[in-house]
């Protein structure tokens, strides 16, 4: 890609930006959240068309007009939000508009399952080509994405931010792949901001900031931190700086909790927990082991079958979540598009989602459009939002953008507890320096703050205390300068319960 350049309006997404990849070679493209690095695979996949520059395939120019086009020059890609038909097959789905088909047009179903079998075998991407994709984990739906492809005759194939959903085993599972594809010759383009899976997998890594090229350098001789501080423009904090600090009363309890999930099975199971004002309470588990359910049953949005919530000595067991938020809990949710945003509402509207009916905002039921915007631009100019728009649809906005819109929001709120769940799901490292900032700096202002996420990482550096979970219940409490990944792996797969400080 030579000298591509892409404008929305006034806003310069990609700005004269050259990109080279060679047959054979894992190449990351690493950025920020709004750098442009989506904008660009967009371009070369032929859903955007550039403002100005040059694409060329194995040395001849081509004219992407659109993915039909990229498909037939051997461009395939694996949106970050995957493009599959539920209640379709795998085989259907990835045979869609490729129809295998034999006399009088029917659909020969048994070849195309056969075909989609060999296809997996040849690259190590096992999955059931019968069942349907509304039945599979998210990694395996990634590996009908990317079988899609193939099928198509992909020899480029481009990922956008493929790990961002998928467990640490499912992640080893995808880079042995990517390594296979390579090893048959075929170029693999991925997007993304984990130095650490850059490093683990990547040959060659091109850096844009801002929508400029920054630098392509060599993975093998170039650190996390170099890579990171080409990325952010400036050396980035890996460690959470926080002071020591003497925790509080206790402000939020669990008592014998026991939630259902949708197949009215207990995946909460009797589970009991205290957060005290000024601390960092993390929740470190493996993904399934009733997280998900544990915070919509605290935040109103699960039945609560039997025991306890208390916020301040007050029960909201089974309030409605208007009420809980009220009782004082803000909640930065697993996943902010379905959870935490409107999506087609603008910024400011997000912005006031909680307290549009607070007299500050509407007068005898309506709406002061001025002052929700006056209060956005606030918040905008304070949480460092990109762009600097508060009018802008909230889809519009890069996903560590989105988070900030949610924690801006939630953290005015001023509440005694907050939750977060997995707050820096799919950031870049400058977003989750910012979250990270963000909690510290509820918990130093003397509030409780709950942390539940997937990375050990993220637990172990930013919690003062860690309750692993297992099969819905705490199995075990450590003060976080006590634990390490040794003792908490090992609780987290059910090996023995540990008692820190009960």
């Amino acid at each position: 890609m030579r000298n591509i350049t892409k404008i929305f309006g006034n806003f310069k997404a990609n700005d004269n930006i050259n990109l080279t990849v060679h047959k054979g070679e894992i190449h990351a493209l690493l950025g920020e959240n709004g750098a442009g690095k989506s904008t660009l695979m967009n371009i070369l996949y032929g859903l955007y068309q550039p403002t100005s520059g040059e694409i060329y395939i194995r040395g001849k120019k081509v004219n992407i007009t659109n993915p039909n086009v990229a498909i037939k020059h051997g461009i395939g890609m694996v949106h970050q939000h995957f493009m599959l038909v539920e209640p379709f097959t795998v085989t259907e789905n990835i045979i869609l508009g490729m129809e295998t088909t034999k006399a009088f047009g029917y659909l020969d179903i048994k070849k195309a399952v056969e075909d989609v079998k060999k296809l997996s075998e040849k690259y190590g991407l096992y999955v059931d080509p019968t069942a349907k994709i509304q039945d599979i984990s998210v990694g395996m739906q990634q590996r009908v994405e990317i079988l899609k492809a193939l099928y198509r005759g992909a020899e480029i194939l481009i990922l956008d931010e493929p790990t961002a959903v998928l467990t640490p085993q499912e992640i080893q599972e995808l880079i042995q792949i990517m390594k296979n594809l390579t090893n048959e010759g075929k170029s693999v383009i991925i997007i993304t901001h984990k130095l650490k899976e850059i490093k683990m997998a990547a040959d060659y890594c091109t850096i844009i900031r801002r929508g400029k090229w920054i630098d392509t350098v060599d993975v093998s001789t170039t650190s996390e931190e170099e890579l990171a501080a080409k990325m952010i423009g400036r050396q980035v904090q890996f460690k959470v700086e926080k002071e020591e600090k003497k925790p509080g009363q206790i402000v939020f309890s669990i008592e014998n909790l026991v939630v259902k999930d949708n197949r009215g099975i207990n995946v909460v199971n009797g589970l009991s927990l205290e957060v005290k004002a000024g601390e960092i309470l993390g929740i470190a588990g493996v993904d399934g082991n009733g997280q998900s359910e544990l915070i919509e049953a605290i935040t109103g949005l699960r039945k609560i079958e039997s025991g306890k919530v208390k916020i301040n000595g007050n029960d909201i067991t089974n309030k409605t979540a208007r009420e809980i938020i009220e009782k004082g809990i803000s909640t930065i949710p697993e996943d902010r598009q379905k959870r935490g945003l409107v999506l087609d509402f603008t910024v400011a509207e997000n912005m006031v989602l909680e307290n549009y009916n607070k007299p500050l905002f509407s007068k005898n039921g309506i709406l002061d459009c001025n002052k929700i915007k006056e209060f956005a631009k606030g918040l905008i100019h304070k949480f460092d939002v990109r762009p600097t728009d508060e009018n802008v649809k909230a889809r519009a906005l890069s996903g560590g953008n989105q988070q900030k819109v949610i924690i801006a929001r939630e953290v005015t709120n001023d509440p005694d507890l907050l939750i977060a769940a997995q707050p820096t799901r799919g950031l870049d490292v400058g977003a989750i320096e910012y979250v990270h900032k963000s909690l510290v700096e509820q918990r130093n202002k003397n509030k409780a703050v709950l942390l539940v996420s997937l990375e050990l990482d993220e637990v172990m550096n930013v919690s003062d205390r860690i309750a692993v979970i297992y099969e819905g219940k705490i199995v075990g409490i450590l003060d976080a300068k006590d634990a390490d990944e040794n003792i908490l792996g090992l609780m987290m797969a059910g090996g023995g319960e540990v008692h820190g400080e009960e």
